[in-house]
């Protein structure tokens, strides 16, 4: 089958899918979940890979987080990588075994978002390929597309669950550099672009309109004013929940309370890296934001939001070194768990560090702990 074709048969089943999940019963509550920058670099691939087969598998990965992803209605996280199939290689043009996408939908992430400072890695090939092979797997995802069609076909990403639509709209700052090359679409990250498909959405009626941004300063704990003001000028155009990536490290986190203005909505800097190679202090780990929304009059607001501290945990298994995302609060009291005590301090130090920081920046938004057989928002 030719590749024209087969987009074209997947566009009309997507968009046949997707107005299906418009009907359904009215729902009162939903729960979100958003995750950080899942990154592919080199030591990743190779610790996926069957040497014996050549095949790649990366589901234990989220072996030890699998039950927090899954226990929402919706999850999300942003993919930073392209699946353009091999050469496979990590940074600075990374493509990733598309492996690492079905161990996503397998650990119970329910849709990527794709518009970032990769996107283009490799290219046209690259962008046409990372749309195949999620749509291939079912993985739904949204903000680079294989042309101007399929993006007024497909956007806004409409998910639905419990009853209750959520429109989905993602944008990158810009692509490295590298320029977006026709008929693909990369969605950039411009006022006016942004504001107009805002109103496009509205027209679908959904009940929660959520704004994923990858923009700010790499390595910068500070949101820019800039960022600020942006962020303002969306929640006035009806946008519920902003959410961004690309720092990789964690920034401020704020829930607006009634009373305040922007009440009932939620804004999220940075939630950092949710699986990386990077190992330097704050890159090592990230957050993962659980944002609760309930109806309340004729519009959903939040009514209940947290983190729960992630940090990646890198042992060298059989002379290969694994990668395993933990949950923070279930083992900061377990350093028998780790193979070396360095590695027990390296993830306590991250814990320690990250829980000053976010007590200091954030509005509102508290830290998930694990107590007894529990999670439990903190006070």
């Amino acid at each position: 089958m030719q590749f024209k074709t087969y987009i074209a048969i997947l566009l009309f089943f997507k968009v046949i899918t997707l107005q299906g999940q418009l009907t359904g019963s009215y729902g009162e509550k939903i729960t979100l979940l958003f995750i950080g920058d899942i990154m592919g670099h080199d030591t990743q691939i190779w610790s996926a890979e069957n040497r014996e087969t050549r095949q790649y598998d990366y589901n234990d990965v989220f072996d030890y987080i699998r039950s927090e992803i899954s226990e929402t209605d919706l999850s999300f996280a942003n993919l930073e990588v392209t699946l353009a199939g091999p050469p496979y290689k990590g940074y600075p043009q990374f493509s990733s075994p598309a492996a690492l996408a079905v161990a996503c939908r397998n650990a119970g992430v329910d849709c990527l978002v794709t518009a970032n400072n990769h996107s283009i890695d490799r290219g046209l090939d690259g962008i046409n390929r990372t749309i195949m092979r999620l749509d291939s797997i079912g993985m739904p995802h949204t903000g680079t597309f294989v042309n101007s069609s399929a993006r007024d076909s497909l956007q806004p990403l409409i998910l639905k669950s419990n009853g209750i639509s959520l429109a989905l709209l993602n944008y990158t700052y810009g692509t490295n550099g590298i320029r977006i090359p026709e008929p693909a679409i990369v969605n950039m990250l411009n006022k006016d672009l942004i504001s107009s498909d805002i109103e496009k959405a509205k027209l679908k009626k959904p009940d929660i309109i959520v704004l994923s941004l990858h923009w700010g300063t790499e390595y910068d704990t500070i949101p820019s004013r800039e960022q600020a003001l942006l962020a303002d000028y969306f929640f006035s155009k009806g946008v519920d929940l902003i959410i961004g990536s690309h720092p990789h490290v964690l920034q401020k986190m704020v829930w607006y309370r009634n009373g305040e203005t922007h009440a009932g909505k939620a804004l999220v800097y940075s939630l950092g890296n949710f699986v990386s190679n990077q190992r330097k202090p704050k890159t090592d780990g990230g957050a993962m934001v659980r944002i609760e929304m309930t109806r309340q009059g004729g519009s959903f607001k939040v009514s209940e939001s947290g983190y729960y501290l992630t940090w990646v945990y890198t042992p060298v298994v059989n002379y290969r070194t694994k990668f395993y995302i933990l949950p923070c609060s279930k083992f900061e009291d377990k350093p028998e768990f780790f193979s070396k005590p360095e590695e027990y301090q390296q993830m306590k130090k991250f814990i320690t560090d990250s829980r000053r920081f976010l007590k200091e920046q954030n509005l509102s938004v508290n830290e998930y702990l694990f107590k007894g057989d529990r999670w439990t928002l903190s006070d």
